[in-house]
């Protein structure tokens, strides 16, 4: 099956060309070290005696900043060197800003091709192989079992798209999967879809999501809250509505809201973080069109940020969790129709922001479910309704309180994921996991 999966890579890659690379220039950032997407990544020393060394690609920034625990508990250790990969530019960039500390060494991704593959593994030469979550790359699978290397899955999951998929796809589903040593499923629900996927129970283990230890991140006291309004313009006791990871249209409900809301809440301020920073056009030509002072927090020297601004435009990389701290009340992106799958809620709910979300949290489906059965976020159908409630919620600090506490025991009680996935990969370590077993 792989010789198919070579033969038909190049053509299909050429037929996808325009498009991917058309999302590249839109995107930025993809010229550093573009030569690794072709194998050419650093070549590294052979492993020193007792140690292990993980190869763990991390396709994007949330995979990237759920790692880090692990990565944490990895560097304590000492005997565990990581080599960390990703594919997109604002991953890479903040593994590079943030996390390089952390790691032996650090790479984009090689293309899924067999000689760019092959050449990147001959350089890491790792003892394991990791990926998470939900992507499966054959090729780099394909390179691990001729190497005789095993392949793990952390974070597993499956989205209601990805399930179906991969059903449908009958035998070469079952032939890709089987070529997994083991799953580290994140929720029950995705343990029961690798199931159903014909994954048997002895190569799955439930760990949790390490979102949740992630998600927790440094402390964040008053003083910081202080200095983090002063740099965008906020007064110090203003309230702040957060749009989290926003996607097109939302930002146009969100600008509605505000307006509305600061008739009885003059002091309120937005907070507007896009998922996609490209978008930043956009979301100026809506702010235009109003007369709030705002700004561009990428495009803004300090001395420029406007005094008592009404709204920040936060088109950066790897802040949102920071910046999640200064909120009382936020929109969850990427939820509202036409956009599906939704951003995560995870973040808001570790710091105790209440959340409203649309119904199209697809992606985070067990997640949702529960923060909404504890009382700690709210779905709406659409955008009028997302609008009434965020205004309902915005004159209702009780009920905001209520959900915040609701959010933060929510949290702490889904915590713990990474010292599971930990202690699975001493078992690794110490040999009590054979290849296959």
């Amino acid at each position: 099956m792989i010789w198919i999966y070579r033969i038909l890579f190049l053509p299909l890659f050429l037929i996808s060309c325009p498009y991917y690379f058309g999302r590249m220039i839109r995107r930025g950032g993809y010229a550093k070290d573009f030569s690794h997407r072709f194998g050419c990544v650093p070549a590294l020393p052979p492993r020193r005696a007792g140690t292990h060394r993980l190869w763990i690609q991390a396709v994007s920034v949330g995979e990237t900043e759920a790692v880090v625990p692990l990565l944490r508990a990895f560097k304590e250790r000492g005997d565990v060197e990581v080599v960390l990969t990703t594919t997109t530019s604002t991953a890479y960039k903040i593994i590079r800003e943030k996390y390089a500390d952390l790691v032996t060494a650090y790479a984009c991704f090689p293309m899924d091709f067999l000689p760019f593959s092959a050449k990147a593994w001959r350089r890491f030469d790792p003892s394991a192989a990791v990926l998470m979550e939900g992507e499966l790359w054959p090729e780099h699978i394909a390179q691990a079992r001729s190497r005789g290397v095993p392949v793990f899955v952390v974070n597993a999951r499956l989205s209601d798209r990805s399930f179906r998929r991969w059903r449908a796809s009958g035998f070469i589903a079952r032939r890709l999967l089987a070529q997994i040593d083991f799953f580290c499923a994140g929720t029950r629900n995705d343990f029961a879809r690798f199931r159903a996927l014909g994954v048997p129970a002895e190569k799955i283990a439930l760990t949790g999501n390490m979102k949740f230890d992630a998600a927790a991140g440094d402390a964040f006291g008053k003083a910081d809250a202080a200095a983090l309004k002063k740099e965008l313009g906020f007064p110090p006791d203003a309230p702040v509505l957060l749009g989290s990871s926003t996607w097109p249209g939302e930002e146009a409900m969100l600008l509605e809201t505000f307006a509305l809301a600061r008739e009885r809440i003059p002091d309120l301020r937005l907070l507007i973080c896009p998922r996609h920073a490209e978008r930043r056009a956009e979301i100026v030509a809506l702010l235009e069109k109003t007369a709030w002072r705002w700004f561009l927090r990428s495009r803004t020297k300090p001395e420029d940020v406007p005094v008592a601004a009404d709204v920040c435009v936060a088109d950066t990389t790897g802040e949102l969790r920071r910046l999640t701290h200064l909120a009382q009340l936020a929109f969850v992106g990427k939820s509202l129709p036409p956009n599906n799958g939704g951003q995560t809620p995870i973040e808001c709910a570790a710091v105790g922001v209440p959340a409203v979300y649309g119904p199209a949290m697809t992606n985070f489906k067990d997640v949702c479910r529960s923060l909404e059965d504890c009382g700690a976020a709210v779905k709406v159908r659409d955008a009028a309704a997302a609008r009434e409630k965020l205004l309902a919620l915005l004159a209702d600090p009780a009920a905001r309180a209520e959900m915040s506490r609701a959010a933060q025991t929510w949290h702490r009680g889904n915590q713990g994921a990474t010292a599971r996935v930990v202690s699975f990969f001493e078992s690794v370590f110490s040999g009590e996991r054979a290849r296959g077993k």
